[in-house]
């Protein structure tokens, strides 16, 4: 049975708002961040129909075969990379995407502060921090993230806005926003993208500004 989206995407601005509240904050402060990888554009145009204009994708190739004509027809979309980010896509991740969320290595740093100096594009940036420390998974572990944050924004002159984090699957996520808090706080950075949709209530409670939830808006994810 095909997803009602619109239905599902009221009820987890619902959700998130119900969350908000009950933590003593603005669901305003909250930016849902629907994710649309391995989406078709039928399947997205949908969502933007229904009046959303905030979407994730994980893979520059994928999103520069759907996205362009989509941002085209809504204008006022914002398009999030959440996957993993080579230094060898940084051009067209730039020409395509509003805010890169997994800024996770010096060399990927370098990269991003040289293309931005030749487009004069400068989105917004996540520093990913590897809470769980696992060794399959990108991220700057937390021992080296204050470091790594101040060289981005000091040598590197990125726009740094916040922290992204992808708890371990199975784990209470809890301690894992805590910590991305907590670093964040100590860093003067305001903006926490945690939480899918499995947990993005209780991100919310920890002070998520950005939650990344595809299935509870999409249904089962499609393959490719």
């Amino acid at each position: 049975m095909q997803q009602d989206i619109p239905a599902s995407l009221a009820r987890t601005k619902e959700l998130i708002g119900v969350a908000a509240r009950e933590a003593g904050r603005d669901p305003q402060d909250v930016s849902l961040v629907a994710v649309s990888k391995t989406r078709s554009p039928e399947i997205i145009q949908a969502a933007l129909e229904s009046g959303h204009r905030l979407f994730g994708e994980n893979r520059v190739q994928e999103s520069e075969a759907k996205w362009p004509a989509l941002k085209e027809a809504f204008p006022q979309t914002a398009l999030h990379l959440i996957g993993p980010l080579q230094s060898n896509k940084v051009r067209p991740a730039l020409a395509l995407f509003d805010v890169i969320e997994t800024l996770d290595r010096p060399k990927l740093a370098r990269a991003l502060a040289r293309e931005m100096e030749k487009s004069g594009h400068r989105p917004d940036c996540f520093i990913q921090v590897n809470t769980g420390e696992e060794t399959q998974k990108a991220g700057v572990p937390p021992a080296q993230a204050d470091a790594f944050i101040a060289a981005c924004k000091e040598d590197f002159a990125l726009p740094v806005a916040g922290l992204m984090c992808i708890p371990p699957f199975g784990e209470e996520p809890a301690m894992h926003f805590a910590l991305l808090r907590e670093i964040a706080a100590r860093n003067g950075l305001e903006s926490l993208s945690m939480g899918m949709s499995g947990d993005f209530e209780k991100a919310v409670r920890f002070g998520a500004t950005h939650v990344r939830v595809g299935t509870a808006i999409f249904g089962p994810r499609e393959t490719v």
